[in-house]
This record gives structure tokens, C-alpha cells and sequence, in this order.
């Protein structure tokens, strides 16, 4: 088990290694392998467990029964996902599958009913802000999808990227393919704009890396 990717995690914030230690016991945490594009939870199942990804990363996806597919959110080391899930018992709404290789540990979050010592505030504390952290990330996303152009959504992504790394050049956790569905278009028009743009000047990119160059720049 990866420990620095628990022991370092938001969600064991202000615990010592033994308070973490029972929590893990507790929560019953069991940890699995999944190879890239396998599904680790399906939409319509009930988990009572959520997932830390302790390598790799995971997509969170609406797939319809038409073959739609929108991406909601890229989940990469030391991030959760299914957490509102798990506590609310409800069915999933949408698939997580693999993004990669990678290890995931599961913790069953019903274990948490009552009080199990002075860790169990602190770590119901911390996940109050892994899911308003959560939240604000999946928020985020409609501010992408709202432009009504292409280039607007692109230049509303890249921005918040940027915002969040500091940097003006960086790597997107996402292939040309999954950034179509991220943004909600299609894949060919989205080449076809990014082509445009890297022309146009506001920025170079190679595959999934892009180097911003103008700071300011009106659609």
C-alpha cells in the first residue's frame, strides 16, 4: 500500500499515524488493481465504499444508452471519487473507468456511523472538504461548456488550468479525444480549432502540452 499517498491525503489531515492507522481498519480499507479502460463502478449500481487513487487515474463519465460519452472530471493520485455515493446510497449516475493503470483503495464510509475516538470529527471534517473541493471542480466544468464557440470553451479550460498550476505552460490530464468530451464536442472540430488557434497565436500545443502565449486575449 502506498502509504505516502494516505498519510499525505486531505482526508487524514490533523491525524497521527496511528489515528489513521485505526481509521484504515475501521473503514475496512481494501485496496485493487485496474488495468486502463476497465470500469471500476458502473452507473445504476449502489456502492457503500468510495475510492482513493493511490497511482494512475480514473475519468468519471456519463455514458448513455445511445453510446454518448461525457466526461465529468479526471480523478488523479491522492483524489476520491464516489464519496457522495457511498454516503447517500444512492445509484451511480455515471461510470468511473480506468484512465490508466492504476491502484485504487476502497473505504467504506457506512463504518463511520457513531464515534470511534477523537479521530472521527477530524476525519468527518475532512471529508466535508474533499467534497466541497469536489464540488467546485465539478461546478467548474459548466463554465467550459457554457461559450457557445469551440474556441471559448478551449480558452475557458486552458485558463483555469492555467489559474490553478500557476504556469503558463503545462500538461492537460486529457487526449484530444477525452478533451472533446470534456468540453461536449466533437473531436474532428475540436482539432480542427485547436489548429487554428496554435496558428492564430494564442498558444503551441503537442499532444497534451501547451505553452500559452498571450495572456490576453479576446474571442
Amino acid at each position: 500500500m502506498d502509504s505516502s499517498a494516505i498519510t499525505n491525503n486531505m482526508l487524514f489531515r490533523g491525524m497521527d499515524g496511528k489515528e489513521i492507522e485505526s481509521a484504515l481498519k475501521l473503514l475496512e480499507a481494501r485496496e485493487r488493481e485496474y488495468n486502463k479502460g476497465e470500469v471500476i463502478l458502473h452507473a445504476g449500481d449502489k456502492t457503500l465504499q468510495m475510492g482513493l487513487v493511490l497511482t494512475g487515474s480514473v475519468t468519471v463519465e456519463s455514458n448513455d444508452m445511445w453510446g454518448n460519452r461525457t466526461i465529468l472530471s479526471h480523478v488523479g493520485r491522492g483524489q476520491f471519487f464516489a464519496e457522495t455515493y457511498a454516503l447517500l446510497r444512492e445509484p451511480l449516475l455515471v461510470d468511473v473507468t480506468a484512465n490508466e493503470d492504476c491502484r485504487i483503495l476502497f473505504l467504506r464510509m457506512q463504518t463511520l456511523d457513531g464515534d470511534h475516538g477523537n479521530w472521527t470529527a477530524s476525519l468527518l471534517s475532512n471529508l466535508l472538504t474533499v467534497s466541497a473541493h469536489k464540488n467546485l471542480h465539478l461546478s467548474g466544468r459548466s463554465f467550459h461548456t457554457s461559450p457557445k464557440s469551440i474556441r471559448g470553451r478551449v480558452m475557458s479550460y486552458l485558463n483555469s488550468v492555467s489559474i490553478q498550476t500557476g504556469k503558463s505552460e503545462f500538461d492537460i490530464p486529457f487526449d484530444r479525444q477525452q478533451l472533446a468530451d470534456y468540453l461536449n464536442v466533437e473531436r474532428t472540430a475540436l482539432s480542427k480549432e485547436l489548429g487554428k488557434m496554435q496558428k492564430d497565436g494564442y498558444f503551441t500545443v503537442r499532444k497534451n502540452h501547451f505553452v500559452i502565449l498571450k495572456s490576453e486575449i479576446n474571442e
